[in-house]
């Protein structure tokens, strides 16, 4: 099958020309006509399956085709809503590259950037809008975004962003664009959450699903190494050092730590950079944009600031710590292996995070190999029949009387802090908790700060 078959108009074909792009992927080939043909779309897919394009094309086309707005600033007519900044910016980039030959504008908001220049962009009047809920209502708030033209809305991983606790911002956001529109929902997985918002605000949607529901490809290796948690640092710069000619991407648990691990490396003299929630906007993208050009070999970074991450051909993932929730597993690994290329995720496993991996394998339905590398042998094994000391208790207690992030299925409703000025840490907390605006204890939501 070609883009051509699709029914996609001249520039667009000529733009997908210039990008290299030949043959469209299942979600792509599925999904064009579909969108093209008016309907409401679910789309069930990975990130890395194309996706950006499966949406982005078809959006395009009939913006293009349809009646043009009136004189003066132009409203939005499309609208795409992400979970995080660094998708935001992907996500405009490629529609962009798309757009090279039509007369659209693009334009990105969100959280962590000053508000003037994104005021100011809308005020000279934009086409497609991209954005993360937070920063959307804090303009919808100041009178500076008008969603009322919208004819085409996206919500891109929906997932995610109901798991960052932005569904309140969402059903605001959904309320105020017009009821006539075309909606188009893309998620990794379709869990009560996901079916009920597409009852509540689509209509009819056909449904187009490319992949199993938490689906890995199968041509990424998954091996473990288990170690005490004192010595997870020393066998990484092993491991590190031995694999001195590849780019790994090292996913850690909180923000402080993966700053205090990428300078712990740079001591080691394994150069670093690190990405996460606390660094401005344009310090995460001057690190993504070194690694991603290959300037920096190791990118050290949390979950919420890798996600929606598009390194091509990215050959190592290492878990430094394992995700408090399994599906992040997923997300984490799936940096790798893309379009048929092989890849490897190690994982560093300390006898307290037993469990966590028994959730991964039981999520994977399969076992994950563990190999102990001389040296750094756990002073105790790993034990994966749910009773290892340390492990995660029954009804969600760790040691010490910390509750454990909820299942994957409860999500958090909670008002998400999408705003660069709350984006501060707070020492003894999980990855993505937060102080709350307002509140006075740790809210125990992923970190939404987009």
């Amino acid at each position: 099958m070609s883009f051509e078959s699709l029914g996609l108009a001249p520039a667009l074909l000529r733009a997908l020309a210039d990008n290299g792009y030949a043959t469209p992927t299942p979600i792509q080939a599925e999904g064009i006509p579909l969108v093209l043909a008016g309907h409401d779309v679910l789309g069930g897919a990975q990130t890395g399956t194309g996706k950006t394009a499966a949406f982005g094309l078809p959006l395009l086309q009939r913006l293009a085709e349809g009646n043009k707005p009136a004189a003066g600033p132009r409203k939005p007519r499309a609208l795409i809503l992400v979970p995080t900044r660094e998708l935001a910016v992907q996500v405009a980039d490629s529609i962009r590259s798309y757009s090279k030959y039509l007369r659209l504008n693009v334009t990105t908001i969100f959280g962590g950037a000053g508000m003037g220049p994104q005021v100011d962009n809308l005020r000279r009047g934009v086409d497609i809008l991209v954005a993360t809920p937070g920063r959307l209502i804090d303009h919808m708030q100041q009178g500076t975004a008008k969603l009322d033209a919208i004819e085409i809305l996206v919500l891109d991983e929906a997932d995610r962003m109901l798991d960052m606790g932005f569904l309140p911002a969402m059903k605001r956001i959904l309320a105020r664009v017009p009821s006539e529109r075309q909606t188009l929902l893309f998620s990794a997985t379709f869990e009560s959450q996901i079916k009920q918002l597409a009852l509540e605000f689509m209509r009819d949607p056909k449904q187009v699903q490319v992949a199993a529901q938490n689906a890995i490809a199968a041509t990424i290796q998954h091996r473990a190494h288990p170690v005490d948690g004192s010595r997870k640092r020393d066998l990484l710069i092993d491991i590190l050092t031995r694999r001195h000619s590849e780019q790994v991407l090292i996913f850690g648990k909180t923000k402080h730590g993966c700053n205090r691990l990428a300078e712990q490396l740079e001591t080691a003299g394994l150069p670093a950079v690190a990405i996460h929630g606390n660094k401005s906007q344009a310090a995460r993208q001057k690190a993504l944009n070194a690694f991603k050009s290959g300037k920096a070999r190791i990118l050290v970074a949390t979950d919420v600031a890798a996600r929606g991450l598009d390194i091509p051909n990215l050959p190592l993932v290492i878990n430094h710590d394992l995700p408090m929730v399994a599906e992040d597993y997923v997300h984490r690994i799936g940096r790798t292996g893309r379009n048929g290329m092989t890849g490897e995720a190690l994982s560093l496993v300390s006898p307290d995070e037993a469990q966590l991996l028994r959730q991964i394998q039981r999520l994977l339905k399969a076992d994950i190999t563990l190999e102990a590398i001389e040296g750094y042998e756990p002073s105790r094994p790993i034990r994966l029949d749910g009773n290892a000391p340390g492990a995660a208790r029954p009804g969600g207690q760790r040691p010490g009387g910390n509750r454990t992030p909820r299942k994957p299925g409860h999500r958090a409703h909670g008002k998400p802090a999408d705003r660069g000025a709350h984006a501060h840490a707070h020492t003894g907390q999980k990855q993505g908790q937060g102080r709350g605006q307002g509140q006075g204890k740790p809210s125990g939501r992923r970190d939404s700060r987009a």
